[in-house]
């Protein structure tokens, strides 16, 4: 028993380690996104409370947004929706990698809080999905983003744009910290990498295609070229077996 509190305490620890560098790019990140919620006219405690229960950038500002354009709760939440659909696909690939005894209290909070970064460090990890790493992250990550709308909404305009700016740099950092281990270790990922940062790139700049909403075509290209992936190379049944030593923290 002792043995098994230790390995759940340890993946802890892993988890706010890993959550660190997440948690203090959403701090920047959510600076600007706080100045925007006071121009809205959200208090310092509203825009905590809001990016405590809403931690997505796109979402929240759609959000906000709305309030400003005085718009209905409906507008808002099928804005809301839109912006952050792309996250019930992560969802859906995460509920894949969860012990089938993981009791329904976990598979609830790791639900709360799924976003592109906690994804990414925690789909990288072999075997099952871990809860206590999971909680950790979450920690971090939640504490950043959360404070950092409301430095911002204190803040309001007093700090330059471009040194908020460059403070999310972070983020694109970490992202590359993410896919460059397994791109380096199977070039079929390296090169599935490559004509995604294209097809994003493509997207962007085409005429008829750029003017569909960005979140609408995150949700396209993933769906498109994960299954083209999934098509063409096909992971065999070893390949994805889930590991032993992460169920231990699934009880």
């Amino acid at each position: 028993m002792e043995k098994k509190k230790t390995g759940r305490a340890g993946l802890f620890l892993e988890g706010l380690r890993d959550g660190v560098p997440i948690g203090l790019g959403y701090l920047a990140v959510a600076f600007s996104l706080g100045i925007m919620a006071k121009k809205v006219g959200l208090s310092a405690f509203q825009g905590f409370f809001v990016s405590f229960l809403c931690n997505a950038s796109a979402g929240e500002y759609a959000g906000f947004t709305q309030i400003a354009a005085d718009a209905t709760y409906f507008e808002m939440a099928l804005s809301m929706l839109v912006a952050n659909a792309r996250y019930l696909l992560m969802s859906a690939a995460l509920s894949q990698r969860l012990d089938p005894a993981m009791p329904f209290r976990h598979r609830f909070l790791i639900a709360y809080d799924v976003t592109d970064e906690l994804f990414g460090i925690n789909i990288a990890r072999p075997g099952y999905l871990a809860p206590a790493y999971t909680y950790g992250a979450m920690i971090v990550a939640l504490a950043g983003w959360s404070t950092g709308t409301m430095f911002g909404v204190i803040a309001g305009s007093l700090l330059p744009v471009r040194a908020v700016s460059a403070f999310s740099v972070a983020l694109y950092g970490m992202f590359i910290a993410v896919i460059v281990p397994p791109a380096r270790k199977e070039k079929k990922i390296g090169g599935i990498v490559a004509v995604s940062f294209l097809c994003s790139y493509l997207a962007s700049v085409l005429p008829g295609v750029k003017e569909i909403a960005e979140g609408t075509r995150i949700i396209i290209l993933t769906v498109v070229l994960a299954s083209l992936a999934a098509i063409l190379f096909p992971r065999k049944a070893e390949d994805t077996e889930p590991g032993v030593p992460e169920t231990e923290a699934a009880v």
